[in-house]
C-alpha cells in the first residue's frame, strides 16, 4: 500500500477494472429484488457542471448503497440530444447540429466515467438517434388513430428570437423559459396532445405519490388548476343561442350583475365577424404578450347581448373581458363582483352594478360596503334564500336548476392540452403528411423512422423550419402524392419516455420489450432539480398513463420516490461598466478581505479598484462564477468532490460552494488513508477477538461502531441524510485515530471498524474504498461486500450514566448498572460524596426519578 494518498493515480485504476470487469452492467434476474435508480438525463451541452455532478452524485450513491444491500440495481445514463441549444451552438460555431451534439456527448461521457459514478452503459440511449426516436413516431401515430392527438389553428406563445412556439409551461414572466425573449400571441397551426383529458388522473393520481416531496405535488396541483364548479345554460335575451357559463360559488346567484367571455369564446368570435368595434378589441388584445395584458388590466368591451338570470328574469350584460383569460380553462363564468377580485375590478372600472348577497364580517346589512367580501356566509338580498348558509343555499339552488334542466356539474382545469410541434429543425421528425385533398395521414409503420434531412452545414438552419418544397418533404402514401410534416417535436416528447427504454434499449420488436419492463418498473428512486416539478414531470406522468392505457405498462405512476436537490451556490463578483452595466468577472481574479467568521468585508481586483460582491448565488456561466468539475477532480480527485458535494448541505437545500471546505474534506481522506496504511503496517490481523478479554475503552470502541452502523444506514436508506451520515462516519474515525494498536484485540477491533468504515464510505468514495479494500482483503474486491449489519446486543448498555440533581440542579453523574430496581439506584446515589455532603442534615421531601437518566432529590 503507497503511504501517500494519490487519487489521480488509483481512480483511473479503478475506474478501467469496472470498464473491464463490467462490473455495473445488469439483467433481469427474478431471483433478486430489483431497484431501479434513475438520475434524469441530461442535454450533452459540452461540459458538465456542478448542478450535473451533485444531481449525479447523489444517484450514485442511492444507488451503490442499493446494491450492497443485494439489491439487482440499474443506473442508466443517456442524453437529452434534441433541442434548440444545440441548433444554436451549431450556428454561432459552423457546424451542424448531429456533429456538434456528438463531440459533446463524447466529452460529457469522459468526465461521468471520470467521476466513478455506476452506470450501465450497455443501456446509453441518445434521443437524436433514429433507433430511439423510431418507437416515438410509431406511438405517435397510434395516439393519432386514438384521436388523442389534433392539429389546429391555434394562438400560441411565440418566441421571436428562436422562431418557434413554446408550451404554456415555457414560458416564465411572460419570457422564453430558454433564452429569456419576450413572448408575443400568435396564430399558428398546431400539433397538440389531449393531455386535458388526463388532467383528474393526473391531479387525483398525486395523492398515490406518498415518497414525493409535498412541495413538488402542490406545484403539479395549482398548475393544473383544478376547479370544481356548476356549468348553467342560460338564455340569451330576444334571441334563439343559450349561453353556457360557469361558477363555483353557485350560492352567490342572486348577485350576479354581468357574464364574462373570453377573446376565444365562440360568442365573441362569432360577434366580430359583423361588429368591427368588437373585431378591433379582440385584435387589440388577443395578440398582445402576456406581459401588456397584466399591465393594461380588466380591459373589457360590452357584446350590448344579455342573459336572462334563471330567477329573477332579469337581463345580465354580457362582456367580453381579459381577466377571464387567466381563470382556470373557463371560457364564460357568472360575475358576482361583490364577491370575487377579479369581478370587482372590472366592475368599478366599467362602472357596472355591484350586489351584495352575504353578510359583511361582523354578520350585519351594511350598505357601506368599498370592498368585496369572499368569504361563506348567510345570504341576504337573495329572495327566497335569504338567511340560508352557504351549503344549504348551494343545495337548494342547485336542486331548483337541476329540475329546470339548465345545471349539471362541473369541473375546469387550468391545464391546456399540450402543444408538442415545433418550427425548427433539429428535432423528431412529426411521422404525419398531407395528401394533396387536405386530408392529414400518418406515416405507414413500415416507413419509420422518418429521419430528419441531411444538412451540410449550419447556415442551411438560419433558424427556418425544414423546407415543405424540398425532396425530402415529397413522398407518395398508398400511391397518392402528399407533403410531409415539416415541424418536429417538442423535444420533451423525447425525454418523457426515456425511462422505460431504458429498461430494453436493443428491443427491435416494438418500443416497449413487457417483460423487461415489468421487472424494472416502477422507478424505485428519480433524482432532479425542482426546477423540473412542473413542466418535465407532469409531462412524464402523462405519458406514463399513455403507455398505460395502451397497454405497454401496467400501473398508474412512473415514480415510486422522488427526490429533488437543491441548487449550487457560489461566490460572485461584478464591476461597475460605464454604462452602469453589471461586468461579472471570475472569483479566482478578485482579492478579498475577511472578518474571523469568513464574511467577505472589501473585495477588489488586482489593480487595487473595487469589486461588488453579489453573495452566494446559483452557479452560472453569465455571471462568471461556475466551478469547473474537471479542474477540482485534477486537483483533488473525484472522491473528495463526490463525498464533498454529499457532506456541504442537505441534498435538498442550495449548496454553498467553499473550496476550503473541499480542502477539509481531502484532508480527512488523507487522515484516513494514512490510519488505514498504519495499522497494515503494524498487523494486518485476522485473529478472533475473544469478547471477553476485551477492556472498558474496547467494548466503548466497538459500541461507536454499532452505533454508527445503525445511524448511517437510517440517514443514508430511510432519511436521506446523506450529510449526517458522513458526519458520523468521521466522528468514529477520530474515535479510531486515537485508539491504541498495541494488544490483539487492539488490532482485532479496529481491523473490524475500518472494514465498516470503508464499506459505509464506499457509495460516497468508490476509488479510495476499492484500493483500501484490497488491502485488506486481497482476495475478495469491495464492489462485491455487502453493506455491514450492526449487532443489537452491543447497542444495549449494561450501564447508564445518571444525572443526580438536587432541587433540580445538577451535582453529579453516576454510572448504574441496568439491572439495579430504582430503590437501589436512590441509596447509591445518596452514598456519592458530594451527595451526603448536600443531604446532611436535610429532610428529602420527594424524590424524582427518571430511569435510566435523571434522580432528583427535592429537600
Amino acid at each position: 500500500m503507497e503511504k501517500e494518498y494519490l487519487p489521480k493515480k488509483i481512480e483511473s485504476y479503478v475506474q478501467e477494472h469496472w470498464k473491464k470487469n463490467k462490473t455495473f452492467q445488469v439483467v433481469e434476474d427474478i431471483k433478486k429484488e430489483k431497484y431501479y435508480c434513475l438520475p434524469m438525463l441530461p442535454y450533452p451541452s459540452g461540459k458538465l457542471h456542478m448542478g450535473h455532478v451533485r444531481n449525479y452524485t447523489i444517484s450514485d450513491v442511492i444507488a451503490r448503497y442499493q446494491r450492497m444491500l443485494g439489491k439487482n440495481v440499474l443506473q442508466p445514463m443517456g442524453w437529452d440530444a434534441f433541442g434548440l441549444p444545440a441548433e444554436e451552438a451549431a450556428i454561432k460555431n459552423n457546424t451542424i447540429p448531429l456533429s456538434w451534439t456528438n463531440k459533446n456527448i463524447k466529452y460529457m461521457k469522459k468526465q461521468l466515467k471520470s467521476l466513478g459514478f455506476s452506470y450501465d452503459w450497455s443501456r446509453e440511449i441518445t434521443t437524436c438517434d433514429p433507433e430511439y426516436y423510431r418507437w416515438e413516431q410509431w406511438f405517435f401515430t397510434k395516439l393519432y388513430e386514438k384521436k388523442l392527438v389534433y392539429k389546429k389553428n391555434s394562438l400560441v406563445n411565440w418566441c421571436s428570437y428562436d422562431n418557434t412556439v413554446l408550451a404554456n409551461e415555457q414560458v416564465v414572466n411572460n419570457r422564453c423559459w430558454r433564452c429569456q425573449g419576450k413572448i408575443i400571441i400568435k396564430k399558428v397551426p398546431q400539433w397538440f396532445l389531449k393531455i386535458r383529458n388526463y388532467a383528474e388522473s393526473l391531479y387525483q393520481d398525486l395523492n398515490q405519490l406518498v415518497n414525493w416531496p409535498e412541495n413538488v405535488k402542490n406545484m403539479q396541483r395549482n398548475w393544473i388548476g383544478r376547479t370544481k364548479g356548476f356549468e348553467i345554460t342560460l338564455n340569451i335575451f330576444n334571441t334563439n343561442q343559450k349561453l353556457k357559463t360557469f361558477t363555483n360559488r353557485l350560492d352567490l346567484i342572486m348577485g350576479v350583475t354581468y357574464i364574462s367571455i373570453s377573446f376565444c369564446h365562440k360568442l365573441s368570435i362569432n360577434l366580430s365577424e359583423t361588429n368591427k368595434k368588437i373585431q378591433q378589441f379582440i385584435k387589440k388584445y388577443q395578440y398582445i404578450s402576456h406581459e401588456k395584458i397584466e399591465k393594461i388590466k380588466y380591459a373589457g368591451i360590452n357584446t350590448n347581448l344579455f342573459a336572462i338570470h334563471p330567477f329573477t328574469k332579469e337581463k345580465i350584460p354580457i362582456w367580453i373581458t381579459d381577466f377571464i383569460m387567466k381563470e382556470y380553462g373557463i371560457n364564460s363564468m357568472l360575475s358576482i363582483p361583490a364577491h370575487n377580485e377579479n369581478h370587482w375590478n372590472f366592475a368599478i372600472k366599467h362602472n357596472l352594478t355591484i350586489k351584495y348577497v352575504i353578510l359583511n364580517s361582523n354578520n350585519q346589512i351594511n350598505h357601506l360596503y368599498n370592498s368585496f367580501i369572499d368569504k361563506k356566509g348567510t345570504l341576504i338580498n337573495s329572495q327566497e334564500f335569504n338567511g340560508l348558509n352557504f351549503k344549504t343555499g348551494t343545495e337548494k339552488i342547485k336542486n331548483i336548476l337541476i329540475q329546470k334542466k339548465i345545471l349539471v356539474n362541473k369541473i375546469n382545469y387550468k391545464l391546456q392540452d399540450w402543444c408538442i410541434s415545433r418550427q425548427r429543425y433539429w428535432g423528431t421528425p412529426i411521422p404525419m403528411a398531407q395528401l394533396k385533398n387536405g386530408k392529414l395521414v400518418p406515416i405507414p409503420k413500415n416507413e419509420l423512422p422518418v429521419i430528419l434531412p441531411k444538412i451540410k452545414e449550419s447556415t442551411s438552419l438560419a433558424r427556418n423550419p425544414i423546407n415543405p418544397n424540398s425532396a425530402w418533404a415529397k413522398i407518395s402514401i398508398n400511391n397518392q402524392d402528399a407533403i410531409r410534416e415539416t415541424d418536429t417535436f417538442d423535444t420533451f416528447m423525447e425525454s418523457s419516455w426515456y425511462y422505460v427504454r431504458y429498461t430494453c434499449p436493443n428491443f427491435k420488436e416494438g418500443m416497449i420489450d413487457l417483460i423487461a419492463s415489468k421487472y424494472w418498473l416502477p422507478i424505485d428512486q428519480y433524482i432532479g432539480g425542482i426546477e423540473h416539478a412542473i413542466m418535465h414531470l407532469i409531462y412524464f406522468r402523462f405519458y406514463h398513463k399513455l403507455l398505460r392505457d395502451f397497454k405497454l405498462v401496467n400501473f398508474d405512476e412512473p415514480v415510486k420516490n422522488l427526490l429533488c436537490q437543491g441548487m449550487v451556490l457560489s461566490e460572485a463578483f461584478y464591476e461597475i461598466g460605464n454604462n452602469l452595466e453589471r461586468n461579472w468577472i471570475q472569483s479566482s481574479s478578485v482579492l478579498t478581505k475577511r472578518d474571523s467568521k469568513g464574511k467577505i468585508i472589501k473585495s477588489y481586483n488586482q489593480k487595487g479598484k473595487k469589486v461588488i460582491y453579489a453573495g452566494m448565488i446559483k452557479m452560472s456561466k453569465s455571471k462568471n462564477n461556475g466551478i469547473e468539475p474537471e479542474l477540482i477532480v485534477k486537483r483533488y480527485g473525484a472522491d473528495t468532490i463526490r463525498l464533498f458535494i454529499m457532506f456541504a448541505a442537505p441534498v435538498e437545500s442550495s449548496l454553498e460552494w467553499k473550496e476550503s471546505g473541499v480542502q477539509g474534506i481531502h484532508r480527512f481522506l488523507k487522515k484516513l488513508w494514512t490510519l488505514i496504511f498504519n495499522y497494515v503496517q503494524v498487523q494486518n490481523t485476522h485473529s478472533q477477538i475473544n469478547y471477553s478479554l476485551l477492556n472498558k475503552q474496547q467494548n466503548q470502541l466497538r459500541y461507536q461502531l454499532h452505533k454508527t452502523i445503525s445511524k448511517v444506514s437510517d440517514d443514508i436508506g430511510r432519511r436521506k441524510t446523506f450529510n449526517t451520515a458522513i458526519s458520523s462516519i468521521m466522528e468514529l474515525v477520530n474515535h479510531l485515530i486515537r485508539a491504541p494498536i498495541k494488544e490483539e484485540e487492539d488490532k482485532s477491533i479496529m481491523r473490524e471498524c475500518l472494514i465498516c468504515v470503508i464499506k459505509m464510505l464506499y457509495p460516497f468514495t468508490p476509488h479510495f474504498c476499492f484500493i483500501t479494500w484490497r488491502h485488506l482483503h486481497e482476495k475478495t474486491c469491495i464492489d462485491d461486500e455487502k453493506w455491514p449489519v450492526y449487532n443489537k446486543k452491543i447497542l444495549i448498555k449494561k450501564n447508564n450514566i445518571i444525572i443526580v440533581q438536587i432541587n433540580g440542579k445538577k451535582r453529579c453523574t453516576i454510572e448504574v448498572d441496568n439491572n439495579l430496581t430504582q430503590e437501589e439506584v436512590h441509596l447509591y446515589a445518596k452514598k456519592q460524596n458530594i451527595i451526603k455532603k448536600y443531604l446532611q442534615n436535610i429532610t428529602i421531601k420527594k424524590t424524582i426519578y427518571i430511569q435510566n437518566k435523571i434522580i432528583n432529590f427535592v429537600v
